[in-house]
C-alpha cells in the first residue's frame, strides 16, 4: 500500500473546523508542522489559547482523521498554544492580552472572580498574571495567600506568585493598616508601574482587577495600554445590574470591547457527596422548609442551585447592552473560606460545582479573546 502524502494529510486536517473562527485548522494556520515516515505521522497543531476548550476534541479528531490514510500506521498529534496579542504595545510588550476586570459598584465579588480565573486559566497551563489595581480595598494578597516584602531584580520588581499566578498589588508596599489616600494622578501612575515597572515575563494573560465605579484607574488604564477587552462582574439585583449598566457605557466611550458578564451571587449552592452511591442514588435536602429531590452523579455528587437573590438580572443587562453572558456564579461558603485562607476554590475543590463555573467562565473569556485577537483592536486616542 502506499504511503499517504503530506498534502493527503493537510487535506483531512482541513475537515477539522474552529468551532468558534469557522474555517478549518488549515486555513488559520493552525498545523504548524506534518511529516510521513514509513508509516508514522507527525502533527504539531498550534492553538490561539493553552486554555481552548476543545484542544482535548480537536487531538482526537485529528488522529481518527490520519489513521484513515493509506500506510498509517502511527499517529502522533502534539497540541501547542501560543496566545497572540492583537497589537504591539510598547508598555509590557511580552504580555500578550491585558484584560479588566471591573463592576459599577463595590461587594459583588469582584476580587473573588478575578483570583478564581486566574487560578482557572493557569491550571491549563497558560501563563497568568494578576494586577491588583483596587488601591482603596487592595484584596487579592490576602485572597492569594501572599505578603511581605517585594523583591527587586535589574531595576524592576518581581512579582509575587502562588497557584501558578504571578501578581502584584500596592498591598505588597504598604503597612498592613495603612489607608491608601490618593488623588487620581497618583492612581494612574500606580497603574503605568505596575505594567512598566514590573518584571512579568511572558505572559499569555494579564488580568487586572479594578476598583469599584467608572473613575480614574478605568480611565488610566484604558490610556495606558490598548486592552483585549473587559469582563463586568454583577449581581442578580436591579441595584447591581443599574450600576454595571454605567460601567458598560464608559467602557464603550474609551473603546474597551466588552467581553462578556458575569453574574456572581447567582443563587446559593448546595451540594455534597455520598461516599459509595451509584449514580442516580436520590438525596433528599430540607432547603429552608423546602423539600429538594436530587441525584447523584457517577462519583455520587449532587448539587442544585437556589435562588435568593432574584435571577436574570445579567441576561437582561446582556440583552440590553449586545454582550454574552460568561457564566453564574452561586454563593458557597468554600468560596469565602478560600478567600480568608489565600487558597482559591478552584485550587482547592476543583470538583465543587462553584469551581466548575469559574472554570467554565475562564474557557468562554479565552474563547472570546481568541475572537477577537483576530480583529484589529481599537486604542484610545
Amino acid at each position: 500500500m502506499p504511503e499517504a502524502t503530506k498534502e493527503q494529510i493537510l487535506d483531512a486536517l482541513r475537515q477539522i473546523q474552529d468551532p468558534d473562527l469557522h474555517q478549518d485548522i488549515v486555513t488559520l494556520g493552525f498545523v504548524t508542522q506534518h511529516a510521513i515516515c514509513d508509516g508514522l505521522v507527525k502533527v504539531t497543531i498550534n492553538l490561539t489559547t493553552p486554555a481552548c476548550p476543545v484542544k482535548d476534541q480537536m487531538r482526537e479528531q485529528a488522529e481518527k482523521l490520519l489513521r484513515a490514510l493509506p500506510g498509517v500506521k502511527t499517529v502522533n498529534v502534539e497540541m501547542t498554544a501560543v496566545a497572540k496579542a492583537p497589537v504591539q504595545r510598547q508598555i509590557a510588550p511580552d504580555i500578550q492580552h491585558i484584560v479588566a476586570i471591573s463592576s459599577g459598584k463595590g461587594g459583588v465579588g469582584k476580587s473573588t472572580v478575578s483570583v478564581n480565573l486566574a487560578c482557572a486559566l493557569a491550571k491549563t497551563g497558560a501563563k497568568v498574571g494578576l494586577v491588583d489595581c483596587d488601591v482603596y480595598g487592595p484584596d487579592v494578597p490576602m485572597m492569594m495567600g501572599l505578603s511581605g516584602d517585594v523583591q527587586q531584580f535589574a531595576g524592576k520588581l518581581l512579582p509575587k506568585e502562588r497557584h501558578g499566578v504571578r501578581t502584584m498589588s500596592i498591598g505588597y508596599l504598604l503597612a498592613e493598616e495603612k489607608p491608601v489616600m490618593w488623588r487620581g494622578p497618583m492612581v494612574h501612575k500606580l497603574i503605568e508601574q505596575f505594567l512598566s515597572d514590573v518584571f512579568w515575563g511572558p505572559l499569555d494573560y494579564l488580568l487586572v482587577d479594578m476598583p469599584p465605579g467608572t473613575g480614574d484607574a478605568q480611565i488610566s488604564l484604558a490610556q495606558i495600554v490598548p486592552l483585549s477587552g473587559a469582563v463586568l462582574v454583577t449581581t442578580p439585583q436591579n441595584v447591581s445590574t443599574f450600576d454595571v449598566g454605567k460601567a458598560i457605557g464608559m467602557f464603550k466611550q474609551v473603546n474597551v470591547e466588552l467581553l462578556g458578564l458575569v453574574e456572581n451571587m447567582a443563587g446559593f449552592a448546595i451540594e455534597g457527596r455520598v461516599e459509595g452511591a451509584r449514580a442516580g442514588t436520590k438525596v433528599r435536602l430540607d432547603a429552608g422548609g423546602t423539600p429538594i429531590e436530587l441525584a447523584t452523579d457517577a462519583n455520587g455528587r449532587f448539587a442544585t442551585v437556589v435562588d435568593v437573590f432574584g435571577k436574570g438580572g445579567a441576561e437582561r443587562l446582556a440583552a440590553r447592552h449586545g454582550c454574552p453572558v460568561l457564566g453564574q456564579v452561586p454563593l458557597n461558603p468554600l468560596v469565602r473560606i478560600g478567600g480568608d485562607a489565600g487558597d482559591p476554590i478552584v485550587v482547592t475543590e476543583p470538583d465543587s460545582l462553584v469551581a466548575r463555573r469559574f472554570q467554565e467562565i475562564a474557557g468562554r473569556l479565552v474563547q472570546r479573546i481568541a475572537i477577537k485577537s483576530h480583529q484589529a483592536l481599537p486604542i484610545l486616542q
